[in-house]
């Protein structure tokens, strides 16, 4: 797999961020004078789905974007001290009514009881809905996704697996330098390939790593392998500015996986 280096990293750590900056102003007032139309008309039909919906992908989107300079940067990140095993069955019970309208089977499997470790719980969060989002943006409907916390030794393994397309050779090539290929796009449901560079970067934030299998055709899983341990000693940084707006979180994270009628009389 091509590797961006870090010249590429720091140009995207220092523009994107610049660019969710600008957008999050007139996305904001999309979305107010949707919902005030919407209000006004008492419209709620596909075509009020659909405008929801296209305001959580930007929104999305541009949070994303704001995660730009965690990429260029190896500083340690701020720790506590949580329960995984909680922390995945929240993930599961908040997005398993959306698996469903999505018409995806979504199973949780939990080898252990508790298992504390130290984390940052906003950026690993992120990281899961990302790998999340993936895995039913590629999962045709009646296919499965599983979310799996296990315990190796003393590695804790938070997986995200799906039956879906998988990944061809060609693509699996540029999975984490995909947004940086000027000379192509890749056809929907493709995004800007953020996601896995975010979730690769978190799991190097808490000392872990990455893993990445895929098969065209079978399915693809992806691995957060993080050291089990508890925070000693916290570690403090300025967080990065992160916009929800009081959305849903699920719907939000799954914007781009969902279907429109997910958005009618969407949770606000």
């Amino acid at each position: 797999m091509r590797e961006p280096d870090r010249e590429q990293l720091q140009m995207m750590a220092d523009f994107l961020p610049s660019v969710a900056a600008s957008l999050r102003s007139p996305l904001d007032s999309l979305h107010l004078a949707a919902q005030g139309l919407i209000a006004k008309t008492g419209a709620n039909g596909p075509e009020a789905a659909i405008l929801r919906q296209s305001c959580f992908k930007m929104l999305r989107l541009v949070n994303n974007m704001s995660l730009a300079p965690l990429l260029a940067d190896d500083l340690p990140f701020y720790l506590t001290t949580a329960d995984l095993t909680a922390l995945m069955t929240k993930l599961y019970q908040q997005c398993s009514a959306l698996a469903e309208m999505a018409g995806i089977k979504l199973t949780l499997q939990c080898d252990e009881g508790m298992l504390p470790s130290a984390i940052h719980r906003e950026y690993l969060e992120r990281a899961l809905w990302n790998l999340i989002s993936n895995a039913f943006k590629f999962t045709p409907e009646g296919g499965e996704v599983t979310l799996r916390v296990e315990k190796s030794g003393k590695t804790a393994l938070l997986s995200v697996s799906d039956t879906g397309s998988g990944i061809s050779p060609e693509l699996m090539e540029t999975v984490f330098n995909r947004c940086l290929h000027t000379d192509r796009q890749d056809p929907q449901p493709h995004g800007l390939g953020l996601g896995l560079l975010i979730a690769r970067r978190v799991a190097e934030g808490h000392g872990g790593r990455l893993l990445l299998e895929s098969r065209e055709g079978v399915g693809t899983t992806v691995t957060l392998a993080l050291p089990l341990r508890r925070a000693q000693q916290e570690v403090l940084r300025q967080p990065i500015f992160d916009y929800a707006g009081g959305f849903s979180p699920a719907l939000l994270e799954l914007s781009d996986a969902l279907p429109f009628q997910a958005f009618l009389d969407a949770e606000e």
